[in-house]
């Protein structure tokens, strides 16, 4: 079963949630909050595999709770997903730099939000890849990138080949496919990469990715 933390202000958007999530076999509810501070101690209670955060919330809003979350390693196995709106493009940007696995717009259709729990529990792509990779792109844009460092220099030119991948939204299946590997060779390189560059998980490998310079957007070289 996969342990889901929903967290909102909004006690009717946690009931739909709940409901939609509850309908599936593999997913269950263990705890819900009402904001920041009560998501960070219902992780620590239940050790859920994803923790839905809205972005908004009164006191400690959702990106100081997920950052709470992602630096307590008590809660290292824990997914973050961030629920936002597409107006808030900055926070996002930040949410992915603190470790969170993705975003989730809420007014997502049902069969997304149940996906999107999945994914995130299994860590193998972000969530709404596209987007994602547009908001990196242009905030990772904004920053002077960063010397690479040994770390990043030490990857081998297949694991650089592999991170690219990764950073341009394909999943494990489909970067396997790419390169004609196995999938469990793709897994094993993704997984490698974020070892030598001590990365959470592939959301930050992504953003490593931006602002290292191994990825540049079409658009901010024009």
């Amino acid at each position: 079963m996969i342990k889901v933390l929903l967290a909102d202000d909004q006690r009717l958007v946690r009931a739909g949630f709940r409901s939609i999530l509850e309908d599936e076999d593999d997913i269950t509810v263990v705890a819900e909050a009402g904001d920041g501070d009560e998501a960070v101690a219902a992780c620590r209670e239940t050790h859920p595999d994803v923790a839905l955060l809205d972005i908004r919330m009164p006191g400690t809003d959702g990106l100081q709770a997920a950052g709470r979350i992602t630096a307590d390693p008590r809660l290292e196995s824990v997914k973050v997903v961030i629920l936002t709106t597409f107006d808030l493009d900055d926070y996002i940007y930040g949410a992915l730099r603190a470790g969170t696995t993705g975003f989730l717009v809420k007014d997502t259709e049902p069969e997304e939000l149940i996906h999107a729990v999945r994914v995130a529990h299994r860590g193998d792509a972000l969530i709404s890849p596209s987007v994602t990779r547009r908001l990196i792109a242009e905030f990772a844009g904004r920053v002077q990138a960063p010397d690479p460092g040994p770390r990043l220099r030490a990857l081998t030119d297949r694991e650089r080949e592999v991170m690219r991948l990764v950073a341009a939204g394909l999943t494990n299946d489909e970067i396997a496919a790419r390169l004609v590997l196995s999938p469990a060779t793709a897994k094993t390189h993704v997984s490698r990469i974020m070892t030598k560059l001590d990365v959470r998980d592939r959301s930050q490998l992504v953003v490593l990715a931006y602002e290292s310079g191994m990825v540049s957007p079409r658009w901010l070289t024009r």
